[in-house]
């Protein structure tokens, strides 16, 4: 897989970390997170099963694909500007996991029909 992605005319590196390697990770309990000031999306490497329990490889794959796109519209909303001008009383929307699951999980089936529709 590629190592850098462009996000809105911004250069992103990909990586791969072992939760047992990336404090940030394993203190936090995520399986990624994206570094808004230093441009770097991090998945977490699902092979390691005490972090990951009970995931077969097609699992591990499928679960690590979810946790990228997630993190790619965390870089979306970062790179748009909602990184922090979302304020409400309860915070930011655009750092609500709840929101950004929704699009990280949707975006492949919207995409299939832009695609179906050529849309795009």
């Amino acid at each position: 897989m590629k190592n850098t992605v462009n996000i809105l005319g911004t250069e992103y590196i990909i990586e791969t970390h072992k939760v047992s390697e990336d404090s940030y990770l394993e203190k936090n309990r995520l399986a990624g997170y994206c570094g808004e000031e230093d441009k770097l999306i991090v998945v977490a490497d699902m092979s390691e099963e005490k972090y990951f329990t009970g995931m077969d490889e097609k699992a591990q794959e499928k679960y690590w694909k979810k946790t990228l796109r997630h993190e790619i519209t965390h870089a979306f909303l970062n790179e748009s500007g909602l990184s922090y001008s979302s304020n409400r009383y309860e915070g930011a929307w655009s750092k609500n996991e709840e929101m950004v699951d929704w699009f990280a999980i949707q975006s492949p089936k919207i995409m299939r029909v832009f695609e179906e529709l050529e849309v795009l």
